[in-house]
């Protein structure tokens, strides 16, 4: 009996990243792409809460246009985090960031005490970029101690395949 082979994991992340590009070229409903974005990275890295901030570099804001959990982290209203070091960080610089400590979420997240209270310790934030400018963020939160540099190599070209999908959500 012949055994069958395992598909190599790069081929099922190709694939699905096959399908996000599909889907934003396609589909015309934005949370349809983020709802298919949330659960392939899910998937691939893991998050306990997934939110997409778009940045409205015009007016200093950033607003919450998709969100895993809405009751408690609602889509809409703006909030400055440009003049903040991580809207700097990512905004500005375009840098990704993880936080893996309390301290580390303190430093970054005016809502920390929300944040701890859901058992979330560890944040993994990406910028999407679109011709050198920062047009949204994916931010991951999860236990503590849990994100690393694999899973930001992970999630930059998921960023990057997203970024457009801001451009509609600033419309």
């Amino acid at each position: 009996m012949k055994q069958q082979q395992q598909i190599p994991t790069a081929i099922l992340q190709g694939n699905k990243v096959e399908l996000l590009a599909k889907s934003i070229s396609e589909e015309t409903e934005a949370h349809v792409t983020w709802d298919l974005a949330r659960d392939i990275v899910e998937e691939l890295i893991g998050a306990r809460l997934f939110t997409v901030l778009i940045n409205k570099e015009d007016k200093g804001l950033v607003s919450r246009v998709y969100s895993s959990d809405p009751e408690t982290y609602p889509v809409g209203g703006s909030k400055k985090m440009e003049e903040t070091p991580w809207g700097q960080l990512l905004l500005q610089d375009g840098i990704p960031f993880i936080a893996n400590s309390s301290d580390d979420i303190k430093w970054a997240f005016p809502d920390h005490e929300l944040i701890f209270s859901l058992g979330l310790g560890s944040a993994l934030n990406v910028p999407m970029r679109l011709f050198g400018r920062t047009v949204g963020t994916l931010n991951l939160l999860h236990r503590y101690d849990f994100y690393t540099q694999e899973h930001v190599k992970l999630l930059v070209p998921i960023a990057a395949i997203l970024a457009p999908l801001c451009l509609k959500d600033l419309e």
